[in-house]
This record gives structure tokens, sequence and C-alpha cells, in this order.
């Protein structure tokens, strides 16, 4: 990606897809150009969250709420150190941020952050076609030396696709850190970061959790070294199927039958472990709006999504793999799409989706109480 100063509203942008579909509106943030892979996210609120959750880390994002930057930028609710998203498209950009939490505008925090954009189109046709020809490479123009609709295709098409894909590293800490536990200590828990967010490491620290987080190439002494009484693998970007490490870690953690939970990537990871395979969807689930049936309970939830990928398990049965019997404990009700695992013989479960919501809905937060009551249980 190359980038200028922040993109003055009048000047010209143009979103070229890899299909040749093109979008010509105004350059929004930083200008220049930039490449990824197009998904939309469904969210009305949480853009800030959006935009630094390291997930969608090469990823243009569109946003399918028209109005965009109306609550500004403030310095509290990142989720990680910087923007991860390779781009941004918005409908109709806020002139003017309204909010007291807000310390400047959403464009002026893209520019300098050197993220490319694109505001003035139509993204609901644009939804539209992602919806319907599904996820694919996009690139955003913009600026006095564009070239030619056939040459910016044809760039678009020289980006490395999505699939296969391994990301985890570019985003992960590359050095170990603590988030203390918040009161009491209660318990220690090893977290591999594979694309971390910020509020996850908080949502266990507010249940007396010190969370040690490590690089995503983290080896099992590194992660023994902590002694944990639990063991997190956390979310993050690229295509589980290069995840060959954060796997052969996870299942030496399922030998020792040291309690486990996954989110999201680790979600994959741990399906992987388990023997099942996994799949692209054809444009994933991006937003803080979708319905996930709790299997063992029979509860629906609305629950915040960032997945591309997905595991490809039985939905209606019990399976056996190296580590005993395995379950689908959750299931999206839109598409039934795998949405969480657990053992039925060892500590160890996981979901898809985010149970921290930053943002979203609460729903899911009793997940990592049943995390911590995996730890006691094997305190006990």
């Amino acid at each position: 990606m190359t980038t200028s100063t922040r993109g003055a509203a009048r000047t010209p942008a143009v979103l070229v897809l890899e299909d040749g579909r093109i979008f010509r509106g105004r350059a929004y943030g930083a200008v220049g150009e930039t490449f990824g892979e197009a998904v939309f996210s469904t969210g009305m609120t949480g853009y800030q969250e959006t935009l630094t959750d390291p997930s969608y880390h090469r990823q243009v994002v569109v946003m399918t709420a028209p109005h965009v930057g109306n609550t500004g930028v403030n310095d509290d609710d990142p989720e990680s150190r910087r923007i991860w998203v390779a781009g941004y498209v918005v409908r109709d950009p806020a002139r003017v941020p309204s909010n007291w939490r807000s310390r400047r505008p959403l464009d002026e925090e893209l520019a300098a952050q050197g993220v490319v954009g694109i505001s003035g189109i139509d993204t609901r046709a644009l939804t539209r076609h992602l919806r319907e020809r599904g996820a694919m490479r996009v690139g955003i123009f913009s600026g006095a030396t564009v070239p030619d609709d056939a040459a910016l295709l044809a760039r678009v098409r020289e980006v490395p696709p999505m699939k296969g894909a391994d990301l985890a590293a570019e985003v992960a800490t590359t050095e170990p850190y603590v988030v203390p536990a918040v009161g009491e200590k209660k318990f220690t828990v090893a977290a591999v970061d594979l694309g971390i967010k910020g509020m996850t490491a908080q949502r266990m620290a507010q249940r007396g959790i010190e969370v040690h987080v490590l690089p995503a190439n983290a080896t099992v002494d590194d992660v023994y070294a902590v002694e944990p009484d639990g063991v997190f693998f956390s979310n993050g970007p690229g295509d589980p199927a290069t995840a060959d490490h954060p796997v052969s870690v996870m299942r030496a953690v399922l030998e020792r039958g040291t309690p486990l939970f996954g989110i999201c990537f680790g979600n994959q990871i741990l399906g992987r472990a388990l023997g099942f395979g996994t799949y692209k969807l054809k444009y994933g689930h991006r937003g803080i709006n979708q319905p996930v049936q709790d299997r063992t309970t029979g509860k629906v939830e609305v629950t915040s999504h960032n997945h591309g990928f997905a595991v490809d398990a039985p939905l209606d049965e019990v399976s056996d793999t190296p580590f005993g019997r395995a379950e689908v404990s959750h299931v999206c009700l839109n598409d039934n799409v795998v949405e969480g695992l657990r053992l039925l013989d060892k500590p160890a479960f996981s979901v898809q989706y985010h149970p921290e919501a930053a943002a979203g809905p609460h729903d899911a937060a009793y997940l990592f109480d049943r995390f911590v009551s995996l730890m006691e249980g094997q305190r006990a």
C-alpha cells in the first residue's frame, strides 16, 4: 500500500473488484492505493473496534451502515495498537463528529495511519454484489495519477488471495507481556496471540485471571513456562489451513489435559487439532447482530462475528477424535455454520464468534465464566 497526505473530500477515487465491477467515489482517509479482500460488516456501531481488530488484516471493509464516523475516534476503544484494515469503504461519512468521548474525526485518524478509503459509493449495491459473487480481491485508488480501468483491474488480479494466507505472525505480539488480574489473582492463563483483541484479555482479567500473552510462534515449553491453569488461543487473520504450528501446540495442550478455550481463529485451530477440516465461506460473517444457538442450553444469542473460514464438523452427531468425544456446541441460525466445539472427555471448548463483544452485545459473556469453571474443576 502507498499513501500520501489526507485526501480532500473532492479527490476522486475508484474501487475495482477482481471480477471487473467498478465503483467511483471520493477519497476518504489517506490518498493513494491499497489492496486486499473485499468484505462487508453489518454492524451499525463499533467502527473503531472493527478498524483495530487484527482479524481484518489484509481486508478492505465495506460498512453496510450508510452513516459512518458520527462518534469520531477516541483513545479508549481501540482493540490493538493500530488500525489493521487494508482499506475502508463508506457511503456517507460524517462531516463533524458529535460525541463527548471523541478526540478527532475518523477520516483524520485513517489518514494519520495511512489507511486508504473511499466514500460516496452505493455500499448497498456493493454488499449485494459480494453476497452474490462472494468475497473477492479489491483495490482502491485515489489521487491525480490513477491509471486506466484495465490497468487497475490487472493489478487487483495480481494480489494474493486470502485462501492460503498465513497472517497470524504478522499481527501478533513479538514479545510476551502480562495483563494483570483485576483484584485477587485466582488463575494464570497462557494466551497464544494469533491476533488477540484487547478486550479479550480484559474480560479474563475481570475474573481474577492473570493473562500471559505469548507470540504466535510460542512453543509448548513457552506455554507451560508460565505454569498456566488454562490455555487460550485467540482470534486472528488468515487461512486456518496454514496454521500448522498453533495446531501442534494445541494438540500438546490437549494431551496434557489443561483447560483450553479458543475464540474465532482459536476455534478453527481446535477443529484442526481434533481432525476436522476447515473451508472458506462464500462471504463470511462480519457484524454484531448474528444469531447463534448454544446447543447445551438451547438459548439463542445475538453475537459479534468476524470470520471468513469455518470448521467442517458434523452438526448432529458426536465425533470420535484423538482426544475423546467431541460435538458441535454452537451453530449459526442463519446458515448452520459451526460456531462452537467442545470435548466431552477433556476440559476444552471453543467458539467461532467474539464473546468479548467489543463492540457488540454481551449475550455470550458467560463463556469466560465457563472457562473459569473448567479451571476450578481441574484445580479441585
